[in-house]
């Protein structure tokens, strides 16, 4: 809602007021609504304007405010207000207005509230409002203002303060706006005349008289006769806030404040006694005065600050005197003027300010001082209240910590000023100092209290605390940023990391005149006020401050610290510093540590010894309840020590001679915290406590802290590395003289193995002087280090060097000596050499020099020869001395040696990471090493060489017996030490040998062989092998100059010849070395050898190594005989015998990389290669069998380097390599060949030891590895002679050999170490394999010889596999611990070769020859055995699945037979008669392992896989009957072999087990009968039917698999029937041969069922035998057979009669006749079952049925149903009813 809408609201609610009452009030106020409501745009133009009709409309307001009705004038004023706030109101109606005003004051509460609203807002919107007018409303306010009225009287005091500051804004508005107002004459106060603008003039006016008023003065602008002070002093703090800027601008303002209100402030203050309200109301402007004026107002200002100072200072008179003066000022004037105080302290530019006003003056008074002095004595005023921090003074778990007896020692750290309250600490502590102290209102803002309010008692030291802290702060919140600043500047690359301290007279030009002046003001206020800083901050910081009240005292500390530093004030620094320290590392908590250390090395008897022990150590009683912990460092001290090691990193670069108390500072602090103490410790209180245990500080001291303190010292010494050098040299004078004063004391302390008085007086301090001349033994006295109690095993200044040195290792390369060398090296020499010396100091002292020696020369790579030679000069002599250092004493002590060994390391070191930039020294380092293998023993001798090789010596390298050296020898033992050491160093020269001289390469060969005859087996080991090839390399690369290559020539041929002598040396290891050198020399270097020196190393050196080698290895095996147990073909294995292994591999590799390129050019090398081989065929059948393998392998890389060779070239050496091989081959496989024929493989126990074979004749097992080599031999040497001779293939008596070689090893069965071959082939398996595939099978004859011997390897697993025993080491067989067997199984060979033959099969189908020799004879047998074993078969995987062997075996056989049967008739007569009939016999005898296997397995299996596996078998019956059915008939096949195919299916077919069915045997060979080969001979009933049958009832055994049976039953009703007519003659004999078979099996079921139905009854029978009867029904009335097949089957020559039959005889007989007839009938069969189709064509009882279609055929007569097609239910009656009329009908009787 707009406000013209209010107002018209306002003046109909007044209309409706005064309608009855007032009426011209109400007409009046419609007349104003007409006139609002006509022109509301533009009523408030004309109104503002003094128009027309202004008159009425405010003509309502004043008659409404007439009536004197409160709710008129409510209203009325309300309408004014709107007004007012709608710039209504001319400025001609403000007289009136505030007239109206005054008269409706004396109305109610109400009123007077509205009145007070519309006076401000008349004030505000009418800024002309000036002089007499707008005094006229500010005192309508003041009147208002001392009503009773609480809400009236805080409304209209609000109201002033707004009016009055607005008065004050008018005066900055009038300013800013142009001087072009009416000025007026203005009286000032000091006599002068002023002219003022109205609105200056109006601030002027108000602001005198309220100084006037508040000084119970008539004021002359405002109409009032008094105003209370403390309102008026309230409104002058308002303006003097808000409004000091303006003061300094008018003059006229100004002048008030010395002439009106200064004198009221001192009036107030100095008032006795003082009103709390109006002197804290002064205060609170004495405060804003010193803030803002006092440049303005300096003698006001000192006079103020001074007051306040003795306000503060106030207890400092006498306690009578303010006990008989009742005007003493009180505790609350002293707490107004310390939070005045504080906040003057807390202002630094203030208080630079007053410091150059007042205390630069010599006129003035000494303000900062007097201030500084008053807040020291205040803060000292009541030490027993403040109490003392016992922890922070003593740290925790001192004895006397708790009870006050160290309050003494507080006496050092306050000054002189303090002293005289010292005595008082030693008393109980006070109640310390909070946060808790402080007031929740600051006494100085409590302006609503009438009275003082309750003050603690601490809270006006708190004050004091604060005060300083704040003072402090405000120097280093100064004075560093500055000095940051100022170095940023001065600097290009930033900060320095320690600059060094400001000379405040001479700063940088660019420091800006500010800056100057606040560093120049505050150095010489610190300069001046330090001492009573130092005092109040030592003081307080040692009272019983809150954790964040000592924080800020500490953080004020250090900063007055760092300040002082930086403002190059020295003096001041080192105290601030040393009370740091002080706080941080109590001498007393070092001193108690000492002494406890000592009580814990030596305790004493008792719990009460031990407190007396304390107690005499601290000169105090005993306290049976002192702690037994050590003592520590609490939390505070812990805090003080990380500000005093930060102050120390930021000073660190001006400190100068101040370093040395500043490392023994920090040498206590290592000290105290390095000292691990028992977690959990706790402090027991004195008795004046409360009783109850608490933690001790100890317990507080967590290992975070103390490691973040640690660390904070460490980042201090690391930070040196940012010092100047001037700086860095004193700080490290300071500490090689702490580090010297340390160790002089402990090294008199053993010397005279006395203790040190316990004050610290050390009289022996002749060493310390030694070390650091002019130091003071006194001196430890002040640092509380008692070493006769803690003798150090470490020294604090040596660690510290260490570390430092090696953060500027730049300075000690780069800088001058004198900076760091000098005094550093010396230093440490001085320590290590000097034998008075702690041992712990002096290894120490060598640790930290070594440290530095191996870093120098790995940082001055860079440097240039000439400059770099210096200091390698000034390192290795000072390593020199180190090392050299008691060399000629044999008998040194263990120091002397540990220092020597560390030098001998540091040497190392040094070689290894700079050896390669020495330019000097070389004889200095040789002179080093030579010192150390001097007092070496010489080692025990050897038998020479030459006498062992030429069989002299009795004892082949027997070290000669001498007498041990004594136990007591420390010397030679610790010798030993450094000789292996310094070997070190000797490798690294060896890396350097560039950098040598033929006569240093010669001194290198003698020190290396000087080394190798050391008794040290590594030693002569290194020598030997690696030394020796280092300079064999470096001599090689120095051959290639043609100048000097005659003379590192014979260099490097003695080495080969020293290398010779170590191969036959007795030691292992040393043996090996060489043999490697040897040959990797060899193999490195022979591609640059002439055919010359090749001859001479392959005579004189590689021949008579392996010679000599295993002439050494048999002869050792012949004198021990032991014997090694054969666990791992690569355990327990002879020394020589590994060393031959080792020289054959080197010499494998010799001839690999040269044999081609320069061997066999050699012309002795057809001779070489003949020993060569003799070598390697002696180890195979005569070694070890890892040397075999090692022989073989070393024979295997020959020929794969001569087959890498060029075959023009080297085609008659190649021949001669290859031939000469495969002799050797020849003859180790002989030895293979015997040891697989006469060792029996289910012998395992035999093998359990491996024995020399020089005792055992050489019948050691090959092992799988050894043969495996040898297969690698053999393939090697196949590749040679294919390459060589044009591709041709070995001869067939060479194949036939090798044949016979590889199935020696592939069955060879006395190896320990076979490998699993049921999932994957053997190693060997495969390489056997692998060399029958490599075979040429285009030799006449090989496809025979291949498919034979892989017919016998599938063969393998069923009938060669064996379980083999691995050999056990320490595990033997017991009765609780059996042993374990392993299997050979050779599965793996048969699944790779079943399918190979078939492939090597279908690609020789066509040669006769594999027919002929019974080649395929043999290839069809592999396959009879798996299958006739079927799921007896072992598992064809061990891990996963696989398909079956037999399955295999079946698959891979009907792919066979299918092509076989076929090109059989195909080959004709190029087979013969014997072949084919044995092929097809064992054709036949597989198809009957197949039918007839046991299937039982089977019924485990779920159904789904029992018709799987059913089904696998039917591919066996449709074999035969398409790929052996049409062909078996043959001629030339013989009948038996045809008539047990007939029998086979009868077997198969059988459904139930039969007692009386006889066991088929496998068919065989018959003899010959009457000169007929082929046939059987006649036997009694051999072609008759049996028919008598005994019945039962028992159902029978149904046999498994009953589809397959009548699959079966189906094919044998097939072979009889004249169905197929492809080859009438065959199918007549086979069906003639067939059909006595078929006869006997449906006879069978025929009369079986006959004679069990007259047992049975009623009783039906099984399913299987109804449906077996009703299928031999059918099939007999279904078959039709050929014509005489029947008279031929039962002829005596079934196959010759088959086709055509003898001519009736007419004159027979007629039943004679009729029978031959019958015979020759297709329906002969239903005669030959007459007799059992009659009875069961009579049976009563109801028959078995079945549903079934039958064949028109067999419809014949119209016995059955006329719709042929559709299925009928059919009996045995009836069918045996149509088989009886089809067998009239044969005869010619119709039925």
């Amino acid at each position: 809602m707009s406000s013209l809408a209010f107002l018209v609201s306002e003046l109909q609610s007044l209309a409706s007021e005064t309608r009855r009452k007032h009426p011209e009030v109400r007409e009046a106020a419609e007349k104003s609504l007409s006139i609002l409501r006509s022109a509301p745009d533009q009523a408030s133009h004309t109104l503002a304007n003094d128009g027309p009709q202004s008159a009425e409309l405010l003509r309502p307001v004043f008659m409404g405010c007439a009536t004197k009705n409160p709710k008129i004038v409510a209203i009325s004023l309300g309408s004014l207000q709107r007004l007012i706030g709608f710039k209504a109101v001319p400025q001609s109606a403000v007289p009136q207005i505030v007239a109206t005003m005054n008269e409706c004051a004396s109305q109610g509460v109400d009123i007077q509230l509205r009145i007070l609203q519309t006076i401000l807002g008349l004030v505000t919107n009418f800024p002309s409002v000036h002089g007499d007018l707008l005094g006229d409303a500010l005192l309508l306010c003041f009147r208002l203002q001392e009503s009773r009225i609480a809400v009236v009287s805080s409304t209209a005091a609000a109201t002033l303060r707004q009016l009055v500051m607005f008065v004050m804004d008018k005066v900055v508005l009038e300013d800013a706006q142009s001087d072009d107002t009416e000025r007026v004459a203005t009286a000032l106060p000091d006599g002068t005349t002023l002219d003022l603008q109205p609105s200056s003039r109006d601030a002027f006016s108000v602001f005198e008289d309220l100084c006037l008023l508040a000084n119970s003065e008539k004021p002359r602008f405002l109409k009032l006769d008094q105003l209370h002070k403390t309102f008026a002093l309230e409104l002058i703090e308002s303006v003097l806030t808000n409004y000091h800027a303006l003061f300094h601008k008018h003059p006229e303002l100004l002048t008030l404040l010395p002439h009106h209100l200064c004198p009221l402030l001192l009036r107030c203050l100095s008032e006795r006694p003082a009103l709390f309200p109006l002197a804290l109301r002064a205060t609170r402007v004495v405060f804003l005065i010193l803030k803002q004026f006092s440049d303005r107002l300096n003698a006001e200002s000192e006079i103020f600050l001074m007051l306040l100072v003795r306000i503060v200072a106030g207890d400092g008179e006498s306690a009578s005197s303010s006990a008989s003066s009742g005007d003493a000022r009180p505790q609350w004037m002293r707490v107004l003027a310390m939070e005045i105080l504080r906040g003057l302290c807390a202002d630094a530019e203030l208080m630079r300010t007053l410091y150059t006003l007042h205390d630069q003056q010599s006129t003035s008074s000494q303000i900062f001082t007097a201030l500084l002095g008053a807040l020291n004595r205040l803060a000292c005023e009541k030490p027993a209240l403040l109490g003392t921090s016992a922890q922070l003074q003593s740290g925790s778990n001192l004895p006397g910590a708790e009870d006050g007896a160290y309050g003494h020692a507080v006496a050092g750290m306050v000054t002189a000023s303090v002293s005289g309250v010292i005595t008082m600490l030693g008393g109980e502590s006070g109640a310390g100092l909070s946060m808790d102290s402080a007031m929740k209102l600051q006494c100085i803002d409590q302006l609503d209290k009438a009275e003082a309010p309750a003050i603690p008692e601490t809270y006006i030291y708190l004050l004091a605390l604060q005060s300083i802290t704040a003072l402090s702060n405000g120097f280093s919140s100064s004075v560093l940023p500055l000095y940051t600043s100022i170095l940023s500047t001065e600097s290009t690359a930033g900060i320095p990391p320690a600059p060094p301290a400001l000379d405040v007279q001479n700063l940088p030009a660019t420091t800006s005149p500010s800056g100057a002046g606040i560093l120049r003001t505050s150095h010489a206020m610190l300069e001046a006020g330090w001492p009573a800083l130092l005092a109040a901050h030592s003081f307080l910081i040692g009272t019983n401050l809150s954790a964040p009240l000592f924080q800020d005292v500490l953080n004020a500390l250090g900063g007055l610290a760092q300040t002082c530093g930086v403002l190059g004030l020295a003096t001041p620094r080192d105290a601030f510093l040393g009370s740091l320290s002080k706080l941080a590392i109590p001498n007393k908590v070092v001193s108690s540590l000492d002494a406890h250390t000592a009580e814990v090395t030596t305790p004493r008897s008792g719990v009460f010894g031990a407190a007396a022990d304390i107690a005499s150590t601290l000169g105090g009683a005993v306290v049976p309840s002192a702690p037994s912990g050590p003592p520590s460092l609490g939390d505070r001290n812990l805090a003080c020590l990380k500000l005093y090691v930060a102050c120390i990193v930021h000073l660190a670069g001006s400190l100068g001679a101040s370093w040395f108390a500043v490392l023994e500072a920090l040498q206590n602090a290592d000290y105290v915290l390095q000292y691990r103490m028992p977690r959990g410790q706790t402090l027991r209180k004195s008795s004046s406590g409360h009783g109850a245990q608490e933690p001790s500080a100890g317990s507080s001291q967590s290992e975070t802290d103390v490691e973040a303190v640690l660390a904070a010292i460490q980042r201090l010494f690391e930070s040196s590395k940012n010092l100047e050098d001037e700086a860095f040299h004193d700080f490290v004078q300071a500490l090689c003289k702490l580090s010297a004063e340390m160790i002089g004391m402990q090294a008199m302390s053993n010397v005279a193995s006395t203790t040190i008085a316990e004050d610290g007086e050390d009289e022996t301090a002749a060493f310390s002087s030694q070390l650091s001349p002019g130091s003071n033994a006194h001196r430890r006295r002040v640092s509380g280090i008692h070493l006769s109690r803690t003798m150090r095993t470490g020294d604090f200044g040596i660690s510290k060097l260490a570390m430092v040195s090696q953060l500027n290792i730049h300075r000690l390369i780069y800088r001058s000596p004198s900076v760091a060398w000098e005094p550093i090296s010396t230093h440490l020499l001085g320590v290590l050499l000097n034998p008075v010396a702690p041992s712990s100091i002096r290894l120490q002292a060598s640790r930290t020099l070594d440290d530095i020696l191996v870093v120098v020369p790995r940082n001055i790579t860079s440097m240039t020869p000439e400059s770099r030679a210096p200091v390698q000069q000034r390192v290795l002599d000072a390593l020199a001395k180190q090392v050299v250092y008691g060399s000629d004493s044999f008998s040194s002590n263990s120091t002397t040696i540990d220092i020597r060994k560390m030098g001998v390391e540091t040497l190392h070191q040094i070689l290894q990471t700079a050896g390669h930039t020495l330019v000097t020294g070389w004889e200095t380092i040789f002179e080093m090493l030579g010192s150390v293998c001097k007092p070496i023993a010489p080692p025990t001798p050897l038998a020479p060489i030459a006498e062992v090789l030429d069989g002299s010596s009795n004892d082949k390298l027997a070290p000669i017996k001498t007498k041990p050296p004594p136990l007591s020898s420390l010397g030679g033992r610790s010798n030993v030490v450094l000789v292996r050491i310094a070997f070190q160093s000797l490798t690294l020269v060896c890396d350097s040998l560039a950098l040598l001289t033929p006569d240093h390469l010669r001194l290198c060969i003698g020190t290396i062989a000087q080394f190798g005859r050391q008794t040290d087996t590594n030693i002569a080991l290194t020598s030997a092998a690696s030394l020796l090839w280092t300079v064999s390399d470096s001599i090689q690369a120095k051959r290639t100059d043609p100048e000097v290559e005659p003379q590192y020539s014979a260099l490097w041929m003695l080495l080969l010849k020293e290398l010779l002598g170590l191969c036959t040396d007795s030691r292992r290891e040393v043996r090996g070395g060489a043999i490697q050198t040897l040959f990797r020399t060899l193999q490195l270097y022979g591609a640059t050898l002439s055919s010359e020196i090749w001859h001479q190393c392959v005579w004189e050196i590689v021949f008579p190594v392996l010679e000599t080698i295993t002439n050494a290895m048999r002869t050792a095996a012949t004198s021990t005989g032991v014997e090694t147990p054969l666990i791992d073909p690569s355990a327990a294995i002879d020394p020589w015998s590994d060393s031959k292994i080792l020289a054959l591999q080197s010499i494998g590799g010799i001839m690999n990389d040269f044999l081609t390129s320069k061997i066999m050019l050699l012309d002795s090398f057809e001779k070489a290669w003949d020993v060569f081989v003799t070598h390697m065929q002696d180890s195979f059948l005569l070694d070890e069998r890892l040397v075999s393998t090692a022989a073989m392998r070393c024979l295997e890389k020959s020929l794969l380097a001569v087959s890498a060779g060029d075959p023009e070239a080297l085609r008659p050496q190649a021949h001669l390599v290859w031939t000469r091989t495969w002799a050797a081959l020849d003859a180790m496989g002989k030895s293979v060949t015997k040891n697989t024929g006469n060792t029996q493989p289910n012998s395992p126990t035999m093998l359990t030891h491996r024995t020399s074979q020089v005792v055992t004749g050489g019948v050691t097992p090959f092992t799988q590895e050894c043969l495996l080599a040898f297969l690698s031999v053999l393939m090697a040497d196949r590749v040679v002679s294919k390459k060589f001779e044009q591709g041709a293939e070995w001869q067939l008596q060479d194949l036939t050999r090798m044949m016979a070689i590889l199935k020696s090893i592939l069955t060879y069965p006395n190896s320990p170490d076979y490998r699993p071959d049921v999932d994957a082939l053997s190693p060997v398996q495969t390489a056997v394999l692998q060399a029958i595939e490599g075979i040429d099978l285009s030799v006449p004859l090989s496809p025979s010889l291949i498919l034979r011997d892989l017919s016998e390897y599938a063969t393998l697993p069923f009938l060669a596999a064996f379980d083999y025993e691995p050999p056990a080491l320490l595990a033997e067989a017991s009765a609780s611990r059996p042993r374990k067997t392993k299997r050979v199984s050779y599965i793996a060979v048969t699944k790779k070769v079943m399918p190979w033959l078939v492939e090597l099969y279908l690609r020789f189908k066509d040669t006769a020859q594999i027919y002929a020799d019974g080649t395929m004879e043999a290839v069809v047998s592999a396959y009879s055995i798996p299958m006739k074993l079927k799921y007896d078969c072992p598992a064809p995987a061990q891990y996963g699945k696989d398909t079956p062997l037999w399955k295999t075996a079946a698959t891979n056989f009907l792919q066979i037979v299918k092509t076989c049967s076929s090109r059989i008739k195909v080959l004709g007569d190029a087979i013969s008669d014997e072949q084919i009939e044995g092929l097809w016999r064992q054709i036949v005898d597989v198809f009957r392992g197949g039918l007839l296997a046991d299937t039982s397995f089977t019924e485990t299996m779920p159904l789904e896989m029992q018709n799987d596996e059913e089904n696998f078998d039917l591919a066996l019956v449709a074999a035969l009957e398409i790929d052996v059915v049409p062909h078996i008939g043959d001629a030339r096949v013989p009948d038996y072999v045809v008539a047990e195919l007939a029998k086979m299916l009868q077997r198969a077919s059988q459904l139930h087990e039969s007692d009386d069915e006889p066991v088929t045997p496998p068919p065989s060979r018959p003899q010959q009968v009457n000169g007929v080969k082929g046939k059987h001979p006649a036997t009694p009933g051999a072609t008759s039917i049996p028919r008598d049958v005994v019945g039962s009832t028992v159902p029978g055994k149904l046999l498994p698999r009953e589809r397959f049976s009548y699959w079966c039953f189906d094919l044998l009703f097939l072979l009889c029937s004249n169905v197929a007519k492809d080859d009438e003659t065959v199918r007549r004999r086979l069906a003639a041969l067939s059909l006595p078979s078929l006869l006997r099996r449906c006879q069978q079921v025929l009369s079986s069922y006959v004679a069990d139905d007259s047992l049975r009854g009623n009783t039906p029978f099984t399913r299987a035998r109804e449906e077996e009867i009703i299928y031999v029904l059918r099939k007999l009335l279904e078959l039709r057979l050929w014509p005489g097949t029947f008279w031929a089957a039962f002829s005596s020559s079934p196959t010759q009669h088959a086709t055509t039959q003898p001519p009736i005889d007419p004159t027979a007989d007629p039943s004679k006749l009729i029978a031959d007839a019958v015979k020759r009938s297709s329906q002969a069969h239903l005669f030959h079952f007459y007799p059992v189709l009659g009875d069961i064509a009579s049976i009563p009882r109801k028959p078995p049925s079945a549903w079934m279609v039958l064949d028109s055929s067999a419809m014949l007569g119209g016995a059955f149903a006329a719709d042929q097609r559709q299925p009928q239910e059919i009996d045995a009656r009836q069918l045996a009813r149509a088989a009886l009329k089809d067998i009239g009908r044969e005869i010619g009787a119709e039925i």
